[in-house]
C-alpha cells in the first residue's frame, strides 16, 4: 500500500511542475479554463495565495513523490460552507485508492478540524469517474447545469455536489479508510 501525504508549495520545482500539470490537455479537460502559464506568472500565483487566509494548497505525495495538487476555497466564508478541488497530475500515480484517502481525508479535517458546516464542488458532468467517487463517499447532487461554463468556443454541463457535516459524521461511520492528514 502507497504512503499519501500532503506539504506545503516549495520553490520553482514545485511551480513547473504545477504549471505543467495545469497546462497538460488530459488534466484541463476537466476545468474551466485552459491556461497559458509562465514561471513568472507562477510565482506570483504562489505569493498571493500564500498570503490568502481564503485558501489552501498543498501538494499531493504518493511515496514522497510529487503527484498533484488539492485546494480548500472560501475559507473564510461566515456561514461555513467552503469549495475544493484537486488534480492528481502525474497518471503512473492516479488510484482509486488514493482519490478516496484524499477525499476521506478532506472531509475529515474540514469537518473536524476547521469546524465547517458544507463542503461544495462543481465537476464537469462528463468526468463520471469523479462524480461516482464523490457519491460514492456520500455527496449530493444539488443541481447539473447545461452549458454552465464555456471554453474555447464549447460549452460544458457542470455537476454541483454538496457534503454536509452530518451527512459525513453518518457515511465515516462505515468507512474502513483510511484519510490523507492534512497538515
Amino acid at each position: 500500500m502507497s504512503k499519501y501525504t500532503l506539504r506545503e508549495i516549495g520553490g520553482d520545482e514545485d511551480l513547473e511542475r504545477i504549471m505543467r500539470w495545469r497546462m497538460d490537455p488530459k488534466i484541463t479537460k476537466y476545468m474551466n479554463t485552459d491556461p497559458v502559464l509562465t514561471l513568472e506568472g507562477q510565482r506570483k500565483w504562489a505569493k498571493k495565495i500564500a498570503s490568502d487566509p481564503d485558501v489552501w494548497y498543498r501538494i499531493v505525495l504518493v511515496d514522497d513523490a510529487p503527484a498533484g495538487v488539492i485546494n480548500l476555497t472560501h475559507l473564510t466564508e461566515p456561514e461555513g460552507r467552503i469549495g475544493w478541488a484537486y488534480y492528481i497530475g502525474e497518471e503512473k500515480l492516479r488510484s482509486m485508492e488514493l482519490a478516496i484517502a484524499l477525499e476521506a481525508g478532506m472531509y475529515d479535517y474540514v469537518f473536524d478540524t476547521l469546524g465547517k458546516t458544507a463542503v461544495v464542488s462543481d465537476v464537469f458532468s462528463k468526468n463520471k469517474g469523479v462524480i461516482t467517487l464523490h457519491k460514492l463517499l456520500g455527496c449530493e447532487i444539488k443541481a447539473v447545469v447545461p452549458e454552465a461554463v464555456t471554453k474555447n468556443g464549447e460549452s460544458f454541463e457542470v455537476t454541483y455536489m454538496e457534503m454536509t457535516a452530518e451527512r459525513w459524521a453518518e457515511q465515516r461511520k462505515n468507512l474502513k479508510v483510511q484519510g490523507i492528514a492534512f497538515v
